[in-house]
């Protein structure tokens, strides 16, 4: 269950990072708002369709007792989750990509230092992983620069966020139904979503239908299926260690930017996506030296 919970968690970081491109393609004329509208709303009818697909192991778990419905905790998770998104989308009109990446992913010291402080025990090897983590983020990401701006305050802010999305995530993931949590959590994004882009933002229908690629990828497979995959993934996997695993996101986005945009990958790039390798495979040594001792 521990492996199946990580490849769970890593496939949903490449799909955030492969999406990182179809939010640019799609933002070609469509202001954040809009963008993100119109993704979560297909994302929403999707999970919506898999909630009807999945009444077969939901009777079942209802006459077993063992049921509990989802659709508070999403609420929850989704009003966490829109502020997130949202900070990080009106932050990028002031910053950079690489520095909001960078600054996004702090969640991966932010996330074991606050289940600390929720009382769950942090060991050595994920406070390492998340330091070689970091440093490798940063040589993927910032390309040395360290100058501050209104739009890094603003990340700041939302990595804080995402910092809480994940520990309620872990709180309730496995207490709750995972399809009927990531279907409320979507449901409030694109609700939310909606509303600021009718406030702020103009959009045509044309600019919806050239960005129909980017709508339908960062629709169904990042706000329905990744998000799903976080919610499942988290059942088996300590927050620590999903934090690490998910930033993984940072370093699919960079190669899918190589491979598709055609953006070039400097060799300090390199460095830090083998530092961030390296982090992630040190946060797994615990669980492989308990199995260790316990056969020996």
């Amino acid at each position: 269950m521990h492996v199946r919970g990580n490849i769970m968690l890593l496939l949903a970081a490449f799909i955030w990072g492969t999406t990182f491109v179809a939010q640019m393609v799609g933002m070609d004329g469509l202001g954040p708002f809009s963008y993100a509208a119109a993704r979560y709303a297909l994302g929403f009818l999707f999970l919506l369709g898999l909630w009807f697909v999945w009444q077969g192991p939901r009777r079942t778990a209802k006459q077993a007792g063992t049921y509990r419905p989802g659709w508070k905790a999403g609420l929850g998770a989704g009003c966490i989750m829109f502020l997130a998104t949202s900070l990080q989308q009106v932050a990028m009109l002031y910053t950079t990509a690489g520095k909001t990446a960078f600054i996004t992913a702090l969640y991966i010291i932010f996330v074991p230092i606050g289940a600390a402080f929720l009382g769950n025990k942090i060991r050595w090897e994920n406070w390492l992983g998340a330091v070689l983590a970091l440093a490798g983020l940063y040589y993927l990401s910032i390309h040395g620069s360290v100058e501050l701006s209104f739009g890094d305050v603003l990340v700041f802010v939302s990595a804080l966020f995402w910092t809480a999305h994940i520990l309620f995530i872990d709180r309730f993931a496995c207490l709750v139904d995972p399809i009927e949590l990531s279907t409320t959590q979507i449901g409030i994004c694109t609700l939310g979503s909606v509303i600021f882009a009718l406030l702020w933002e103009t959009a045509t229908v044309s600019a919806f239908t050239h960005a129909w690629f980017a709508i339908f990828y960062g629709g169904v497979m990042s706000a329905g299926v990744a998000f799903t995959l976080q919610i499942v993934g988290q059942k088996y996997a300590e927050p620590s260690q999903a934090a690490i695993i998910m930033s993984f996101e940072a370093v699919f986005g960079a190669v899918s930017s190589w491979l598709i945009l055609g953006e070039t990958m400097a060799p300090l790039q390199i460095l830090g996506c083998l530092l961030m390798l390296t982090g992630m495979i040190v946060t797994q040594l615990g669980p492989v030296l308990s199995r260790v001792r316990r056969s020996a």
